[in-house]
């Protein structure tokens, strides 16, 4: 298995459980970004591809199948010592775009805002893409990286900091704002009420046979939905209203 960072933890958990309940296989996990998963599905690389994003318009010629594991939301993220609480949908793209860039112009502090945002192969900032800016550009002057847990670390260590994460990773090191007077939780996502949440996948060339439709039947099983999707943060697939 190949593919989104999000999914990683989810994945390699349910790989370790896999191989103690049938010792006989072993389920080799790497998280490279949901565009190379995709990549390495399609090209026979990995028998299963993770995504943290819908496929693309140019990636639908693939023959992909798709089975969905879980919900998830995106959080926006700000230092926990930011006073900032909430921001409507249309602010933050005003942030990420750049069009706003002081706090004290949404009611917080004179400081200048700092951007983080994901690089250009991660599923995250896809979906945070389609949902969020739209065909709005994003700021040039953000700071890019490669991964969820470096986004979360340099938010928690900048005081002007905003980035955005899947809420399964969202800790004490930071702050999740609500967004349009809704917080990020399961609850909310559960509901369908908060606006920024995703689908994550398990991507397979045709419907899965062999050992990769087993260990997708075993994810989707409700002692791993009810304990290692939930327990990661994230929404068992068949619980939630949004998509």
């Amino acid at each position: 298995m190949t593919g989104s960072t999000t999914i990683l933890p989810i994945a390699e958990i349910a790989a370790e459980r896999f191989h103690e309940e049938f010792p006989e296989y072993t389920v080799l996990v790497s998280g490279l970004g949901s565009s190379a998963g995709i990549e390495s599905v399609a090209k026979g690389s990995s028998d299963i591809g993770t995504a943290s994003r819908d496929l693309k318009p140019e990636e639908e010629v693939l023959g992909l199948y798709d089975t969905p594991i879980a919900l998830d939301a995106i959080a926006v993220i700000v230092n926990p010592d930011n006073p900032i609480d909430t921001l409507s949908i249309e602010q933050v793209r005003a942030v990420f775009a750049g069009e706003i860039a002081n706090w004290a112009e949404l009611g917080g502090g004179d400081r200048a805002i700092g951007l983080v945002n994901r690089d250009e192969a991660s599923g995250t900032r896809e979906a945070f893409s389609n949902i969020v800016m739209g065909d709005v550009p994003y700021d040039m002057g953000a700071a890019v990286l490669p991964g969820t847990g470096q986004v979360r670390s340099v938010v928690a260590e900048a005081p002007g900091a905003i980035g955005y994460i899947s809420l399964g990773f969202v800790n004490d090191e930071v702050k999740a704002l609500a967004i349009d007077g809704v917080e990020p939780s399961i609850e909310s996502v559960a509901r369908g009420d908060y606006p920024v949440q995703r689908t994550l996948h398990f991507f397979t060339v045709g419907e899965p046979e062999g050992l990769a439709a087993r260990f997708a039947a075993w994810v989707l099983s409700d002692e791993i939905q009810e304990t290692v999707i939930r327990d990661a943060g994230f929404l068992p697939i068949g619980a939630g209203g949004g998509s």
